[in-house]
């Protein structure tokens, strides 16, 4: 069963930050690790990645540097900023109220409230 889309589109930049706690990184490498992490049912588009990394850097959460990698392509990596660590905070908690709030709502079990 593959995730939807829709589901998590809202949450890339967190996806992105929470890649970048770790350590910093490039967009392949960042792409690889999210399908690694969720089985290969998630991968982010090229476009949807690269677009989000000019909107993270672009709001102070992120920062971009040319790597030396030795021969052959230059990579660009991306590193978070203090500001871009208060935000992956704040957006886990959002998104652990979240998890909480939908687990209610779509679970099929009857709670009755006594009068």
């Amino acid at each position: 069963m593959s995730i939807s889309a829709d589901t998590l589109r809202g949450h890339t930049d967190t996806i992105i930050l929470a890649q970048l706690m770790k350590k910093n990184s490039y967009g392949y490498e960042i792409n690889k690790n999210v399908q690694r992490c969720t089985g290969g049912r998630y991968e982010f588009k090229e476009a949807t990645l690269y677009t989000a990394f000019k909107r993270l850097e672009q709001g102070g959460l992120i920062t971009s540097y040319w790597g030396e990698d030795g021969p052959g392509a230059r990579r660009r990596y991306y590193a978070i900023t203090e500001e871009g660590r208060q935000q992956w905070q704040e957006s886990s908690e959002e998104w652990k109220e979240t998890r909480i709030i939908l687990d209610a709502l779509l679970t099929l079990e009857v709670e009755y409230e006594s009068n």
